[in-house]
């Protein structure tokens, strides 16, 4: 079903790689892009369950918008082991203003189709994703 508000339909394989990913932990994190052309949500990339945070940063292009998802592992204070789903709007100041409204306007729809999210984080620039802010916002 196409989002009114843009008009971008959600692919099966997004939902199926969420479900991969919350239940049987089958990926660290996965990346999505909007392609224009068939004017849905698609997977762009999957980690795989060894990747860090780390790697799932340096995975973020520079000048392009992006949707993802992050299985963050973490120890509370009361040194108890928890996982979270973050759900990261990525949208680079560098990138175009078209890319920034298409997702801007299709965020919403896309994040209520993965049912399981936790967080969620909004990053123009990877400072605004840093580690220590991943962490202040999980626990």
């Amino acid at each position: 079903m196409a989002n009114s508000a843009s008009g971008m339909a959600v692919g099966d394989e997004c939902k199926l790689k969420f479900q991969e990913l919350k239940s049987k932990r089958s990926f660290r994190f996965i990346t999505f892009k909007i392609d224009e052309r068939t004017q849905q949500v698609v997977v762009d990339r999957l980690g795989q369950p060894g990747d860090t945070y780390d790697d799932f940063t340096a995975s973020m292009p520079a000048s392009e918008c992006r949707y993802a998802v992050f299985d963050f592992d973490f120890v509370t204070d009361e040194n108890c082991q928890k996982s979270k789903i973050f759900f990261i709007s990525w949208s680079p100041d560098t990138s175009k203003v078209r890319s920034k409204m298409l997702y801007a306007s299709s965020k919403d729809r896309f994040k209520r189709e993965l049912d399981g999210i936790q967080v969620e984080l909004q990053a123009t620039d990877p400072s605004e994703m840093s580690m220590d802010i991943v962490k202040a916002r999980a626990l």
